[in-house]
């Protein structure tokens, strides 16, 4: 049962009609970012959910000729099991989908698992070298059917840093539209933890359509609980939820959303 909005604090949430538009606002943001700070770094989601912000993004970075050869990346997760070629490895995803469309440097974008010593370390390198990098600046983030954000399924401890998990069966499903069967869906993965996504500095989460309104609901307006991993956002300072009219169905303080966002001051910004 979820608790009454009003008691929570709560991420700013911005209602949109389209991908397209939730997209123009975060890449926008990311834009600006990386112009004040050329060596920005940035948490990259897969999946269909910020691919409006990727195509944004690269159309900005070309139009505006902005340099983003320091810029830095990280993954939030990738499978296990799949070899280094495979196209649905988050590797090969990251590249055809984020890092050749925007020019990245492919030395500077990473995903779990990249030069690890072992599986069983490759948690502990993987966050090390965010430490190093500095800390990722903006995190992109989706949310799934159950809640999950990175591969971090309902029960994840809201403390927990990148690790291995074993996958739902209702993300398997999900994931399936991208393999040839559902049974080639690999099991595990490397997923950043919870803990190592609310280190981030500011957390854009996207939910469009009606099959993640209720996920959406629970996470920005619910209960801060494992059982709902992207709840955990409301315990993060600076976390900007961007949805459209489907998925923000089951919200309860629409018009309160629509009001801020229409009033907020130029000088405050995402």
């Amino acid at each position: 049962m979820r608790e009454t909005a009003s008691a929570r604090a709560m991420a700013e949430v911005i209602i949109v009609s389209d991908q397209d538009a939730a997209g123009a606002i975060v890449a926008r943001d990311i834009a600006d970012l990386i112009t004040r700070r050329p060596d920005a770094v940035l948490g990259l989601a897969t999946g269909s959910t910020p691919l409006a912000v990727y195509r944004a993004l690269a159309k900005i970075i070309a139009d505006e000729a902005i340099d983003v050869s320091q810029v830095r990346g990280f993954a939030l997760d990738e499978y296990i099991g799949l070899e280094p070629g495979h196209p649905e490895s988050y590797r090969a995803v990251i590249t055809r989908e984020v890092v050749e469309p925007l020019g990245l440097d492919p030395a500077r974008v990473l995903v779990p698992g990249d030069n690890a010593t072992s599986i069983q370390t490759a948690g502990e390198e993987y966050e090390a070298a965010i430490r190093e990098a500095g800390g990722v600046d903006v995190q992109i983030l989706g949310i799934g059917r159950t809640g999950h954000i990175g591969f971090n399924e309902p029960g994840s401890s809201l403390a927990s840093r990148t690790r291995v998990k074993t996958l739902t069966a209702p993300t398997r499903a999900d994931n399936a539209r991208f393999f040839d069967s559902p049974d080639q869906v690999p099991m595990h993965c490397l997923t950043q933890g919870i803990g190592t996504i609310l280190d981030a500095r500011h957390l854009f989460l996207l939910a469009f359509g009606e099959s993640k309104a209720e996920a959406l609901a629970e996470a920005a307006e619910g209960s801060v609980t494992a059982s709902s991993p992207g709840s955990a956002i409301q315990l993060h300072p600076h976390a900007t939820v961007i949805a459209d009219e489907a998925a923000a169905a089951q919200l309860t303080l629409t018009d309160y959303y629509r009001y801020a966002w229409d009033n907020k001051p130029d000088w405050q910004g995402i």
